[in-house]
């Protein structure tokens, strides 16, 4: 059997859809009705994979609906498929031409579906963004009080923050819930906190970005994250390694937490000193770290599982 795949151009309102890079194309409305005539469409077809770029959130309601509607869908970082586009000679930009190269670039990388989140996952995700956003907030308005006399000022920043400390306390309450009643995650958050310096925070963001954690070797998981330096050797010459891409939310707060663990944990006191010794740049004793820290947490998610699955 052919395997076709259905490349979408997302946008805010429409989706562009073309079968194959060269195939029948179509546009829907981004709307519960256009995503399943789109669907229609893409059956009527025989497509066997649906394959759109992350477009700032745009893109969440059809992913949904579309594996509501039985069809597999996979979605692709866009800045790798524009990447692809110029490599192929593709400089110009049109919605027919991004949907077919979309569909191009799937086939040739061999992309595999992404199935949703469950309903758990994606509400954890959604409060524990929602919770980094408020406490980001707290903070600008923290540290702009620092610079302001003026009373009335003063009283609108106190009156903000308080409301913001209502509100974090609220759904830092909830992540809890959350996190207690689900099995895997109760473990996982035991299994975590065995590590002194990983908290609340911490445990709720691997839970919430990470969810892949202990499902991957350690060498995957770092380079998802993007704590794994890159090499850039060609020839004789060996280019320095750099980390790049990966998860920001994750790795921002493997940043902070490292440096937490490095004060109680002889081992990562040792290792930070070993580099440090050895004259390594503070940015890549912290990326170091960071992935240390990344891997013994993945370590222990891996045999929670695999002491759930012995369980069951």
């Amino acid at each position: 059997m052919a395997h076709l795949i259905c490349g979408v151009d997302v946008s805010s309102e429409t989706l562009d859809a073309r079968i194959g890079d060269s195939g029948p194309m179509k546009r829907f409305d981004r709307t519960s009705e256009g995503i399943a005539a789109l669907a229609a469409f893409c059956r009527d077809n025989d497509v066997t994979l649906v394959a759109m770029e992350a477009t700032g959130g745009y893109e969440r309601l059809p992913f949904g609906l579309l594996w509501g509607h039985g069809l597999p869908v996979a979605v692709l970082n866009p800045r790798s498929v524009r990447q692809f586009a110029e490599a192929m000679g593709f400089l110009e930009k049109t919605d027919r031409i991004d949907a077919g190269l979309i569909a191009r670039f799937a086939e040739v990388k061999r992309i595999t579906p992404q199935p949703p989140a469950s309903q758990s996952q994606q509400r954890l995700q959604a409060l524990v963004t929602r919770l980094r956003q408020l406490t980001q907030t707290r903070t600008v308005q923290t540290n702009q009080r620092r610079l302001v006399t003026e009373p009335t000022v003063l009283g609108s920043i106190d009156e903000l923050v308080s409301l913001l400390n209502r509100q974090i306390r609220a759904f830092e309450t909830e992540v809890a819930a959350m996190i207690g009643k689900d099995p895997l995650w109760q473990r996982l958050d035991e299994a975590f906190r065995t590590i002194k310096g990983v908290a609340d925070r911490t445990v709720a963001r691997l839970m919430a970005d990470l969810p892949e954690i202990g499902t991957l070797t350690g060498k995957a998981v770092a380079k998802l994250v993007g704590v794994a330096p890159l090499a850039r050797d060609s020839g004789k010459a060996t280019g320095k390694r750099r980390v790049r891409g990966g998860r920001d939310s994750v790795r921002s707060i493997l940043f902070v937490v490292a440096e937490v663990v490095r004060r109680h944990d002889p081992d990562f006191a040792a290792f930070h000193k070993k580099l440090s010794d050895a004259g390594k740049p503070k940015k890549a004793i912290r990326v170091a770290l960071a992935r240390k820290l990344l891997v013994r947490l993945n370590a222990k998610a891996r045999e929670v599982r695999a002491g759930l699955t012995v369980e069951a």
